[in-house]
């Protein structure tokens, strides 16, 4: 998003009923924008009227501005534009002081005095460092007749593109109109905005036959019930998404097409190893499949064998200190003393009462919603004496497991209907996490599949394509959870740039004794010296993360509820509520992406956050208020460069305070009362329920981590850093501190005429690599220590 100075400003809105006539006066007064910078004009506008008359002949039409710290400005009147329209503009000064300001409109008529205020923001001018998003309609894909193709860009951009396949620069083609495709043609395409911010190359590819195309799509083929343990013999049934051909074995071997071939539900009565996969009539086939049948009087084996449930606390009869341990975590208590959090040292908070985020705001008056995925048996942290009385160890521990909340108590119980297995069964054969207990909440946040973290979907846990994560792919290194997120005493490692509590002093890195341990050093371990001097000051996710929002080459969208192709949440909007099939309730208006380009920005392991009851403040890099901010810069020890999914949500701020509003979501959800959950959020905050409100912008930058892409597909050079005659695509490395610290005949002068610029590998392979200059002789950072470079000639 950039500056929203084109947005007009929310008006405030102040109506008291005469008691003498019935009469109802109202007055409001708003700027024509959100935000200004020093030395642009304020257009300020105020309406008057009597019932809905415009009042043309106020005895007093004064308009009041103060600054930032309260210090006034201009008290005059204001220019009948007639019909009840008045209009004051005021020229801000070159040296504004930033901040909040106050306007303030009185009017008065017959004795009927009105007074209403607006509250724009001042912000100094901020480089743009926002890439634009350019969309493609219709998309590509198969079509018996020619397409008439648009290109749009979401701001003021120039369009580049290609139709013969080659990735464009900005010497291609520039759209200006719309393209007729009439045969199969490969469309690529970027936008590159007036700041010079270069979205990455899209692509697009569009047949064009009157016949239809080869079938190259494998089937998929699902299995019921699923594996697992069963006390019982069960009936399995295998069903392919298309006609095919289902082959299988049940002794454990690999299937091929010699295999037996399925016609009818198999009756499996003793533990069996099924193996299957499906062959279609275009001769596409699909990976092999597993599924383990484990058919026994218990279902279990070892110290669980035999066990009966009782209830979530029978686990307390042999794992109190585990239980001990886990109501102290972050995962239990869902806050902590905040270690990582600059603004705010030493508070405690956290999800569970303070945290702010641009989903769904905050937790206040939902906790029935919000908890659905904490791991306790269902009451709020805090609320019940001993802690360890509240935990479901089922939740991590028993991948068949489901659970459902008890309207009357709001407590957890088991939702056997949609289990496989019994709950006797579930305590018999439990085990540690795997992949699928975890995603079932962290992948789903945000209120479905692969909203909330752009890098994190229920796919991860089974998906097959390492293009996808070379990471969590079974084909790749199928790492679990636990491997990175290393747990001590149930308290995990790892925290998320916008998170606030820190749960393990433990860090998650990729260079460990087990993983990638070559490039511990952080100058060593790449075939290419050039990448080795970046790892002390780029992260390994910045390029080997080049996307998020990916779509994994085995996945399948559930045309119900929209989920299941990875596509993650960019914006949503609480002003407009939309039915949602996947929930079945009211929610937000949101904006999905697959395939974007992240957002760059330094981080050195600290952020800042806005938390409940905080005044907002804008950021006037995005001209937005923030939520959470990475710490770090080009100059601050220990920060790295790492890439970030840049979100924005359209929320209630209370107009008085300036303290964003924790609508409640609850009411929200059942209504689609927008102004109802917003009046409910204000009287759980402690505000009158009947005081002016306004909708704004906020938004936040959430660290990418997940979704890793093999070497093969990690960003070139070229991608960052351009070409003498291509500009990079990734990021502009200008605008985030690279750029010469003076003009370019200032410091080449400093050492030899004013030459030339070449490629910027011959020029650092000459300046650094050989005469081993420090990077303070052309920019306004240095790296001497780090990499042992000299500071004098």
């Amino acid at each position: 998003m950039k500056n929203l100075s084109g947005l007009v400003c929310f008006v405030v809105t102040l109506a008291v009923t005469s008691m003498a006539s019935a009469a109802s006066y109202t007055l409001s007064i708003s700027t024509d924008k959100t935000s200004y910078t020093p030395g642009q004009t304020m257009n300020i506008t105020a309406i008057f009227k009597k019932d809905s008359t415009g009042i043309t002949s106020p005895s007093k039409r004064e308009v009041r501005i103060k600054d930032s710290s309260g210090r006034g400005l201009v008290k005059t009147s204001m220019s009948n534009a007639g019909s009840g329209k008045y209009t004051y503009a005021y020229k801000l000064s070159s040296s504004a002081r930033t901040g909040k300001y106050e306007v303030r409109g009185e009017f008065e008529y017959n004795g009927n005095k009105r007074t209403a205020y607006s509250y724009p923001q001042v912000a100094t001018s901020s480089a743009d460092i926002i890439a634009p998003v350019t969309s493609v309609s219709p998309a590509g894909g198969n079509y018996t007749t020619a397409q008439s193709v648009r290109l749009t860009a979401n701001e003021a951009a120039t369009i580049y593109y290609t139709t013969n396949g080659s990735t464009p620069t900005t010497a291609s083609a520039v759209y200006s109109a719309p393209l007729t495709i009439s045969a199969t043609t490969t469309l690529k395409y970027f936008a590159r905005d007036t700041a010079g911010n270069s979205e990455a190359v899209k692509t697009a590819t569009y047949t064009i036959s009157a016949t239809p195309p080869a079938d190259t799509t494998a089937p998929v083929t699902s299995v019921s019930p699923a594996g697992g343990s069963y006390t019982t013999a069960q009936s399995v049934r295998l069903t392919a998404n298309e006609a095919a051909t289902i082959y299988y074995t049940t002794n454990g071997s690999t299937p091929t097409t010699a295999s037996a071939v399925y016609s009818a539900p198999l009756t499996i009565s003793v533990t069996t190893t099924l193996k299957y996969f499906a062959r279609d009539t275009a001769g596409n086939s699909e990976a092999v499949k597993t599924a383990t049948y484990t058919i026994g009087s218990t279902g279990g084996s070892g110290p669980h064998a035999g066990l009966t449930y009782t209830g979530s606390t029978m686990c307390l009869q042999c794992h109190t200190k585990q239980a001990t341990d886990l109501a102290g975590s972050v995962h239990y208590k869902w806050e902590t003393p905040y270690a990582a959090i600059s603004n705010k040292p030493g508070v405690t908070g956290g999800k569970l009462n303070t945290a702010v985020n641009a989903y769904c705001i905050n937790t206040l008056g939902n906790w029935n919603g919000c908890g659905s995925c904490h791991i306790g048996a269902g009451a709020k942290p805090g609320t019940i004496a001993d802690a360890t009385q509240n935990i479901d160890c089922l939740i991590c521990h028993q991948v068949a497991y489901k659970r459902v909340r008890n309207a009357t108590t709001g407590l957890f119980e088991p939702d056997t209907a949609k289990m496989t297995i019994s709950m006797d069964q579930a305590v018999q054969t439990l085990h540690k996490p795997v992949k699928s207990n975890c995603l079932q909440c962290h992948a789903k946040g945000g209120g479905g599949d692969a909203l909330k973290r752009g890098d994190l979907a229920v796919i991860n846990g089974t998906t097959t394509d390492r293009n996808y994560d070379v990471h969590m792919a079974s084909t790749g290194a199928n790492l679990t959870c636990q491997q990175c997120h290393t747990y001590t005493n149930h308290h995990v490692a790892g925290r998320g740039s916008d998170l606030r509590p820190t749960d393990s002093t433990v860090t998650v890195g990729c260079a460990t004794s087990s993983c990638h341990s070559n490039k511990a050093a952080l100058n060593a371990g790449h075939a290419t010296t050039a990448i080795n001097t970046h790892l002390k000051r780029v992260a390994c996710q910045t390029c080997h993360i080049p996307s998020y929002g990916r779509k994994a080459a085995d996945a399948v969208l559930d045309t119900v509820t929209g989920f299941g192709d990875q596509s993650t949440e960019t914006d949503r909007t609480w002003v407009t509520p939309e039915w949602s099939v996947a929930n079945n309730r009211w929610e937000p208006t949101v904006v999905r992406a697959n395939n974007l380009k992240p957002v760059y920005a330094f981080y050195d392991g600290s952020s800042w956050v806005y938390d409940l009851h905080d005044v907002a403040v804008i950021d006037p890099a995005t001209g937005n208020y923030k939520i959470s901010r990475p710490n770090g810069g080009i100059n601050t020890a220990n920060t790295k460069l790492y890439p970030f999914k840049y979100k924005t949500s359209t929320q209630p701020m209370h107009t008085a305070s300036g303290k964003l509003i924790a609508l409640n979501t609850s009411v929200y959800f059942k209504t689609a009362d927008v102004a109802g959950a917003i009046q409910s959020g204000l009287t759980n905050m402690g505000l009158n329920p009947g005081d002016a409100y306004s909708m704004v912008k906020a938004d936040e930058y959430q660290m990418l981590n997940h979704t890793v892409a093999p070497k093969a597909n990690a960003l070139q050079c070229a991608a960052c850093h351009g070409t003498t005659s291509v500009p990079a695509t990734q990021m502009n490395l200008k605008s985030m501190g690279y750029a010469l610290k003076a003009a370019q005949s200032v410091v080449c002068v400093q050492c030899h005429g004013n030459e030339s610029l070449p490629s910027f590998t011959s020029l650092h392979s000459k300046h650094v690599t050989s005469k081993g200059y420090d990077c303070s002789f052309c920019h306004s950072f240095s790296r001497a220590t780090e990499r042992g470079l000299k500071t004098t000639k």
